[in-house]
């Protein structure tokens, strides 16, 4: 850490789908602390992979997905998942930005390989989870993916009203929010466990976790969002855990903000709360 230079700390091309560019932390272990990006894997050799669809004559396989490390990304021409598609997944552009060797240039739909899988491929999880965050200062968007980690669970969680879409598939992976295994009625519902009687005469016994302590040092609490009598569909949510809300991630509140500028004064300076936030437990963990 303390022989470490920029060169070994800072973003490399072939970072691109495999390491995220934004997410590290902001001390002496800049860029030595790294996270992977959201679709990214380790193959057998060690090696990380990220996943593209194959293209053949400028018509998308949706169907044959291939990881690739960034060695057997050389030679081959990748196109951005951002690019217009019609209803045979050919792709409609006339032109097209193509990354070839880590270099970019313009060039017809017919000449690309690969096509990536997402926009979201190359940043991880937490930097998936800003909205418009290619307008943002990098910087900014550095504190932000790393804060959303330190956020602790509030009493009344709720999900944006503005998001990216990511925090469905966040709630979905996590293992604080519970799906029932099989379709089947809620028979007996409390704070502690949930009875699901099946459609093969069984019955489904779900136990649930209460205040319990985290890693952190925040809480674990899982919250029953079916009824007794509630018809469930096999993979349906049936638990929200603490930060999550009807199978969404949602660490903060949705608080109406007016801001006005005077003179420069108030540049980085207080900004005044309304005291009802304190009043109604808005914020209260």
């Amino acid at each position: 850490r303390d022989t470490a230079q920029f060169e070994v700390r800072d973003v490399h091309s072939t970072h691109y789908g495999r390491i995220c560019p934004i997410e590290t932390p902001e001390g002496p272990n800049i860029g030595l602390i790294l996270n992977y990006a959201t679709y990214a894997k380790v193959n057998e050799m060690g090696f990380l992979q990220t996943p593209y669809f194959k293209v053949n004559n400028g018509v998308i396989n949706y169907n044959d997905v291939r990881y690739l490390t960034a060695s057997e990304e050389i030679g081959y021409k990748f196109s951005q998942s951002s690019v217009t598609v019609d209803e045979n997944n050919k792709i409609v552009d006339e032109l097209i930005t193509i990354r070839h060797n880590y270099n970019y240039v313009i060039d017809k739909p017919s000449e690309v390989d690969f096509i990536e899988v997402s926009s979201k491929q190359m940043v991880s999880v937490a930097a998936g989870a800003i909205p418009f965050l290619e307008n943002d200062d990098a910087n900014r968007a550095l504190m932000g993916s790393n804060m959303q980690r330190q956020a602790v669970p509030l009493l009344q969680a709720e999900a944006p009203y503005v998001a990216t879409g990511i925090e469905g598939d966040i709630a979905k992976y996590s293992a604080y929010n519970l799906v029932a295994k099989n379709a089947g009625e809620v028979v007996y519902v409390d704070s502690q466990k949930i009875h699901i009687k099946n459609d093969k005469g069984t019955t489904d016994k779900y136990v649930l976790r209460n205040f319990e302590r985290s890693n952190q040092g925040t809480v674990i609490n899982q919250i029953p969002i079916v009824k007794l009598g509630d018809k469930v569909e096999e993979g349906e949510l049936i638990v929200d855990g603490s930060s999550f809300k009807n199978g969404e991630l949602a660490l903060g509140k949705n608080v109406l903000v007016a801001f006005t500028t005077w003179n420069g004064y108030n540049y980085e300076d207080a900004i005044i709360l309304n005291e009802k936030l304190v009043k109604d437990d808005v914020y209260t963990s």
